[in-house]
Parts: structure tokens; sequence; C-alpha cells
């Protein structure tokens, strides 16, 4: 079964997602040894999935508890998506991405493709991108003058294709959660706690775990920070129990 992370009864730790961008296979492996308790998912993307392959997959799902998000931001003609998330179903993993891009139909066929055994999210705009590149980029002037609003655009797209959800800052998830549905899952890069605050990144579009929490975001991609401290399994309870703390109370 590709679903064998139905989180019904939520643990603070299910909110975090630890991204695996590291170096090489051993690094990987040494994150999910150490946090694999943790974590509700380990996000595998472009640059490991290309040196270890389905490996890494299989390794984090035989090592506990915590399920794959594969963030392969899949972007290519709708056939070609069809076929590479065929491939994807068949390796037991939570979430799979594919950019929202130009057209309804791709993302469409990575839904078909998936065959219902994992979780498709639409990328919309990646929290790096800010409004001024959105303007360079060529886009309308309502899209870069309001960021938010191409995001939405992006999400319905998503919506109607048949997308579990979408990856967006958790600046637009209120949105998304108050014009799209409170069902539609919103995945949120971008984390940066308290203690981090204030620390340069190519990261623009920013929120602490309990502000995204808070604006709706259901899972929380937090990777520098856990690193950065050097106790990343504490590190990772302190994140996950400051957002659990905010979506609890009143």
């Amino acid at each position: 079964m590709g679903m064998k992370k139905e989180f019904e009864m939520r643990q603070a730790k299910d909110y975090i997602v630890f991204p695996l961008d590291v170096s090489s296979s051993d690094e990987a492996k040494s994150y999910v040894e150490l946090l694999a308790d943790h974590v509700g998912l380990f996000k595998v993307g472009q640059e490991l999935f290309i040196r270890s392959g389905p490996d890494i997959v299989r390794f984090i799902n035989s090592a506990g508890t915590a399920g794959v998000f594969l963030d392969l931001k899949l972007h290519d003609i709708p056939a070609t998506v069809a076929r590479a998330m065929d491939s994807i179903a068949g390796l037991n993993v939570y979430f799979a991405t594919v950019h929202c891009g130009e057209t309804p139909a791709m993302l469409e066929a990575a839904v078909k493709g998936s065959r219902g055994d994992v979780r498709i999210l639409g990328v919309t705009v990646l929290t790096s991108v800010s409004a001024r590149d959105i303007e360079i980029a060529g886009y309308r002037s309502e899209f870069y003058e309001d960021l938010s609003a191409l995001v939405l655009k992006r999400a319905r797209m998503a919506r109607d294709a048949g997308c579990a959800g979408v990856v967006c800052s958790g600046l637009e998830a209120p949105a998304i959660k108050d014009r799209i549905g409170d069902d539609f899952t919103t995945v949120t890069p971008g984390i940066r706690p308290s203690w981090a605050e204030g620390k340069k990144d190519d990261q623009r579009r920013v929120t602490t775990p309990a502000q995204a929490v808070n604006n709706g975001s259901d899972y929380l991609v937090i990777g520098r920070p856990i690193r950065a401290k050097g106790k990343a399994g504490s590190t990772a309870r302190a994140a996950s129990n400051s957002a659990a703390a905010r979506s609890s109370s009143p």
C-alpha cells in the first residue's frame, strides 16, 4: 500500500518534514536513523534521488514510522509525467510533487499515473521566488503585484486536476484553506523557527512553525534550522511542539 501514513491522530512530530538535502547516501541515512522517531516525513529531493535512487526510499520505509515525500517536481509533457508517476507509485511514498506549470493536463497526467497510490502535490510558486522575479519572467502585473494571486490560481488548477494539495508558503496557506477548502493539503517550506530568524539564505517567503500552522499549513518542511543547531533530535522536537501548541490553542 502506498498510503501507509494515514495521520488520523496527529502527533506533534507528524507536522514536520525533514528534507534530506545532503550530498551523499551515507549522510542521508545517518539523518534518517537519527530522526526517524522525531519527524513525520523525510523529503527526498532531486539531488539525493539522482545519487541514491529508489534504494534511499526503501531505506527510509524500513527505518521506522516516518514516511517519504518524494520531491522531484516533475515538469514535462503529460505522457512523460504519467509514466514517471506510474513508476513512483510503486515505491511506497506518501507525497510526490509535480510543477503546476503551464497546463492542467500535466497535473491530470500525474494524478492518473499515481493510480491512487501516492498523493500528488502541485508546486505553486517556489518559496525562493519573489514578486520581482515574477515580473522579470514576464507575468501580468496582477500576479507580480500580488504573488498570492498566482499561487491561488495554481492551487485551484491543482485541485481541479485531482491533486491532494499544493506546496506553498505559510503566507499563502490561509487563502488556500479559505477559498479551496480545509481538506486540500498545504505543505510549507521556508519554515524558520524563532531561533533561526535573521539568518540569510535563499528562502524569501518564510514563517515560523507556529505561524505556519496557525495559517493552515498541514506539513512544515524544516531542514537547515534543525541541522544548524547540532542537536537534530531535540531541535526537531522543539519545532514540532511549537507547531502543535499553536494548532491546539483557541
